[in-house]
């Protein structure tokens, strides 16, 4: 959803709820009557008008906020498996929201990328036969994920990151394709094949000539898309400690 915090634009508002312009326009009269939002052309570009919430309508989303996080909490709190039910929730918000999930670009070290990749890096732990420690893997900080050399994705559903992929700038020759994840609430939408192809194409426009990746045998999901999408398996490119299979994609 557009953040209450950002100024988001009319347009956003209107394209988010599936609302017509006529109703949008009598619900924020309504709001601005009450003293709770300011409506303002966009300083860029005066045929846009932004939204911001009044001081006064600040106050009242904390409220309604504070109401809603304390009714949630109370109806885990009763749940027997209350982790199961949140991640049956999440489940059932990210399948209504499979058609609005942003791809953005971004630093990896912000904190949504942060996040996105100590998911990625505890669920490897649970599912390698040795555990994995991102230490031992080459560039554990994910410094040549950045332009010019390289870029990282993160997926966003309603503001929440529910996944990543990562290019490496390894040589001339190659680019590497690293720390593809997709929280599990996501999964079984396509977002992995979204953010293959999406970087993919950052790949092509940086004028790499070839991708490379690797993969572990714990992971047959993975191993069965890269064989779907064209990736030929190749020897061994490289002496990181978790791989089993590697492959290759000429762009």
């Amino acid at each position: 959803m557009p953040s209450v915090t950002a100024s988001p634009r009319l347009s956003e508002i209107r394209a988010y709820l599936g609302l017509d312009s006529g109703l949008v326009s009598r619900l924020l009269r309504s709001l601005e009557d009450e003293g709770l939002i300011e409506v303002r052309a966009d300083q860029a570009d005066a045929r846009k008008r932004n939204v911001t919430l009044t001081e006064a309508g600040e106050a009242e989303f904390t409220a309604y906020e504070t109401l809603s996080n304390e009714r949630a909490k109370a109806t885990l709190s009763r749940h027997a498996r209350a982790d199961a039910l949140l991640a049956a929730m999440d489940l059932v918000a990210s399948s209504f929201g499979r058609d609005r999930v942003a791809l953005v670009e971004t630093d990896p070290r912000s904190a949504e990328a942060r996040y996105c990749l100590g998911e990625y890096y505890a669920e490897l732990a649970q599912r390698f036969e040795r555990g994995f420690d991102v230490t031992l893997s080459a560039d554990p900080d994910a410094a040549m994920m950045i332009r010019p050399r390289g870029a990282f994705l993160v997926a966003f559903s309603d503001d929440m990151p529910v996944g990543c992929v990562g290019l490496k700038g390894t040589c001339a020759e190659y680019a590497e394709v690293k720390r593809l994840w997709v929280a599990p609430a996501a999964r079984g939408l396509g977002l992995a094949w979204k953010l293959m192809e999406r970087v993919e194409a950052i790949a092509r426009e940086l004028g790499v000539p070839a991708l490379r990746l690797d993969t572990n045998r714990a992971l047959p999901e993975a191993i069965a898309m890269y064989r779907k999408s064209g990736w030929t398996e190749i020897e061994r490119f490289n002496d990181d400690p978790y791989p089993d299979f590697f492959f290759e994609k000429r762009m």
